[in-house]
C-alpha cells in the first residue's frame, strides 16, 4: 500500500468522511478515548464529526453524563465514554500512578497526604455534588491541606488518577469535579487481556493504518502489552512503503477521502501519533508545534496532509480566523471548511492570512 492510499484510509477512520456516528458518546466509543486537556479543543473535535451539530448542543450531550473527562492515559486529560473510565484508569492510568512517588518527592508530599486529599475531595463531592477547581481547592486548604504552586493540581490528578473523582463539563470558564462512581452509574469491567484488545481495536478502527508503536505512544502501555491486544483484537498487519502498520479489516475496505478540514490543535488527526510524516514535513510539524513544547495549533487539512495552521478570535458579532499558510494552496478553497467551524459557532466569520 502506498502513503497515499494509506492517508486516506486513515481520514475514513478518524471519521473525518462520511461515517454512521449521531451523538457524542458514539464518537467516544469509536475513538476510545480523546485528548482533552484543551476543552474547547476536544468539543470542536467532536462537532467537526457530527454533521449539523454546534457547541451549544455538543455540550449539551456532556451534560448526560454518557462521556467524561480524565486522566486514563500518559497522565493526559482524554474524553472517554464514562463507562469505561474504570476499566480504563486500572489498565492504563496505573502506569502514570507508578511515577507518582518520584513527582511527590520533588513536590513535598506524603502519600498521608495525598490520600487524605482524595478522601476529603469524596467526602466534599458527595451526594452528587459538583465543585469548581476553585472549590474543591478551598475544600483541601480548608482541611489543612496545602495547595500552593502545582500542588493542588497533582492533587486534583491524583483523586482522579484513583477513579475517586473526574472532570465534569464547565461552569462558565472553570472546570468542575464530580465523584466518578456518581457520575458513571453504570459501568463495564473487563479483564486485563479482553482490555487490551478493546483498546487496540479501537485505536486502530479510529486511527489505522498505524504501526504499532503508535499504539504505544497513545496508551503509553509496554510494547509487548500492544503487541498482545492488537493480536487479540484481530488486527491486519499492512506494508505501507515499507512501514508495518495495522489496520481493522473495515478499515482497509473503506471509501477513499479527500476534501478540506478545519481541525482543532489537539485533534486525534495529529495528537494520535508519534510518527505524523504521512501529514505533514518536518518543517510542517515543526509550525504545527513551534518550539516543540506540546502545545498544537489547529490545523487546515485538504486530502490529509496539512496546509495552514489557523487561529480564532471570538468577538460579540464575529469570529475572526487567521489563517498562516504552510503550503500553496488558494484560501477561497478551505472557505467551506472554515465556514463549517462558524456554523458549528452560530456566528458570522471574518478570514484573512496572516
Amino acid at each position: 500500500m502506498d502513503a497515499s492510499t494509506a492517508l486516506s484510509l486513515r481520514l475514513s477512520s478518524l471519521l473525518l468522511g462520511s461515517h454512521p456516528c449521531r451523538s457524542v458518546l458514539e464518537v467516544a466509543e469509536w475513538f476510545g478515548a480523546m485528548q482533552a486537556q484543551d476543552l474547547n479543543s476536544v468539543l470542536w473535535s467532536l462537532g467537526a464529526r457530527l454533521s449539523g451539530s454546534s457547541l451549544a448542543s455538543v455540550i449539551a450531550e456532556t451534560e448526560e453524563r454518557t462521556v467524561v473527562r480524565t486522566w486514563p492515559m500518559r497522565g493526559t486529560v482524554h474524553l472517554i465514554p464514562s463507562a469505561d473510565a474504570h476499566w480504563m484508569l486500572q489498565l492504563t492510568g496505573v502506569r502514570a500512578l507508578a511515577g507518582a512517588a518520584k513527582r511527590r518527592e520533588i513536590l513535598g508530599l506524603s502519600e498521608e497526604t495525598v490520600d487524605k486529599a482524595a478522601q476529603m475531595l469524596g467526602e466534599a463531592l458527595a451526594g452528587g455534588r459538583r465543585l469548581t477547581r476553585s472549590e474543591c481547592l478551598a475544600a483541601l486548604t480548608d482541611g489543612g491541606v496545602a495547595v500552593s504552586g502545582q500542588l493542588g493540581y497533582h492533587l486534583l490528578w491524583y483523586a482522579s488518577q484513583l477513579g475517586v473523582t473526574a472532570i465534569a463539563p464547565n461552569r462558565g470558564t472553570e472546570q468542575t469535579f464530580v465523584l466518578l462512581d456518581e457520575w458513571a452509574a453504570s459501568r463495564v469491567t473487563y479483564e486485563r487481556e479482553e482490555g487490551l484488545a478493546i483498546l487496540a481495536r479501537r485505536y486502530f478502527q479510529s486511527h489505522g493504518p498505524a504501526p504499532l508503536k503508535d499504539f504505544a505512544g497513545w496508551t503509553g502501555l509496554t510494547m509487548g502489552d500492544c503487541r498482545l491486544g492488537a493480536t487479540a483484537a484481530g488486527l491486519v498487519a499492512v506494508d505501507v512503503d515499507g512501514t508495518a502498520m495495522w489496520a481493522t479489516p473495515e478499515t482497509l475496505d473503506a471509501d477513499p477521502v479527500r476534501g478540506w478540514w478545519a481541525l482543532p490543535g489537539f485533534d486525534e488527526y495529529m495528537l494520535g501519533y508519534k510518527d505524523r510524516s504521512l501529514m505533514a514535513t518536518p518543517a510542517q510539524v515543526a509550525a504545527v508545534i513551534p518550539g516543540g513544547n506540546g502545545v498544537f495549533q489547529s490545523t487546515l487539512v485538504r486530502d490529509g496532509h496539512v496546509m495552514a495552521t489557523w487561529k480564532r478570535a471570538l468577538g460579540r458579532k464575529a469570529v475572526t480566523i487567521t489563517v498562516n499558510p504552510l503550503a500553496d494552496f488558494d484560501l477561497s478553497d478551505a472557505q467551506p471548511a472554515l465556514e463549517r467551524y462558524a456554523a458549528y459557532l452560530d456566528l458570522p466569520m471574518i478570514v484573512k492570512p496572516v
